[in-house]
């Protein structure tokens, strides 16, 4: 396999960073969308989490990952199976080009066979694949519109439908949608910037010691891959280590009334549509406790996950046109005066 830059050896960028982590920690946040510039290493740190992660069961033979202790996910093929053999696989990361076919993305028949023999084979497509992984779009903000409409469809159900050619077919679909892109190219539309659980700028780093040591490690990566990552090794071990036990401490985190008054608060001060703000921040400010290991979220946590959470979210105001980052942390100012 490939060698992939490790997740510890990259400097600064800590907000992309920790989201990515809190991401895999709780899917449920439905993924993360990065905002900046090119170069600032957004693709790398995707992939990076993804080589973190420990490898997955999997059903032996199936299109779609399915994991054989979930019975209540399983595609038709492997319900009906009689025996199931389990697989260990890494956690996929699957990219989805701008120019991808409603047929690369969602499947299609299979034309080959179709004409050879007759058969309706079905040929999984990009989401089959990403299936309990990471699907990541660059310049997620230039998608075009059918594949956006896909893409929330598959999100909010967790099940891709594919009916076509005579052919009805569905199949689990569950993945972290991690989206990245410069808002200076173009806007996101709202049904889908509201699916992204966290929202993160990056910038390209200005001070010099930073960017000095920035191109130190990746050239020091690119001339030798092996003693590179054998370096970061007890550093990637101790995250993975580090994730796992966030994700067994999650279900035991409580949340205090108190501090969902506070979200609440946050959010109608901020004038957020829906309660998809307070749900994401909730589960968001979970999360970073289970990865600090404490046994409840604090007002520390959710102050920590309200900027991520919420920037993305915010109405625009004719009023004031200062980035959504400032009006959030104007805000949070407010809100959270102890």
């Amino acid at each position: 396999m490939k060698p992939v830059f490790p997740f510890t050896a990259i400097v600064g960028q800590d907000e992309m960073r920790d989201a990515l982590v809190i991401a895999a920690i709780e899917p449920r946040l439905s993924g993360v969308l990065i905002f900046g510039d090119r170069g600032t290493g957004k693709s790398t740190a995707v992939r990076a989490l993804a080589a973190v992660l420990p490898d997955m069961a999997a059903v032996a033979g199936c299109a779609y990952n399915c994991d054989p202790a979930d019975a209540g996910a399983l595609c038709d093929a492997c319900r009906q199976a009689e025996q199931r053999i389990t697989r260990r696989i890494p956690v996929p990361v699957v990219d989805l080009p701008l120019g991808a076919s409603e047929d690369r993305v969602v499947g299609a028949l299979n034309l080959e066979r179709a004409l050879a023999d007759g058969a309706k084979i079905f040929e999984p497509g990009l989401l089959a694949r990403a299936h309990r992984g990471f699907l990541y779009i660059d310049e997620v903000n230039l998608l075009e519109d059918h594949i956006v409409d896909l893409l929330l469809d598959v999100a909010a159900s967790g099940e891709n439908v594919v009916e076509r050619e005579g052919m009805s077919l569905r199949h689990p679909a569950r993945f972290v949608l991690i989206g990245s892109g410069n808002p200076e190219e173009g806007e996101l539309r709202p049904q889908l910037l509201d699916r992204f659980g966290l929202c993160v700028d990056v910038q390209t780093p200005v001070e010099i010691a930073r960017r000095v040591e920035v191109v130190r490690r990746r050239d020091a990566f690119d001339r030798d891959p092996a003693a590179f990552c054998e370096a970061y090794a007890p550093a990637e071990a101790a995250l993975r280590g580090r994730i796992l036990a966030a994700r067994k401490k999650l279900p035991e985190v409580t949340v205090a009334d108190e501090i969902l008054s506070r979200a609440a608060e946050i959010c109608v001060a901020l004038g957020t549509d829906g309660l998809r703000g307070e749900l994401t921040l909730l589960r968001a400010a979970r999360a970073w406790a289970a990865y600090e290991g404490e046994a409840a979220v604090s007002m520390a946590h959710l102050r920590r996950m309200t900027e991520p959470a919420l920037r993305h979210r915010l109405r625009r105001d004719p009023l004031d046109d200062s980035l959504a980052g400032t009006r959030v942390a104007r805000a949070v100012a407010e809100v959270f005066v102890e």
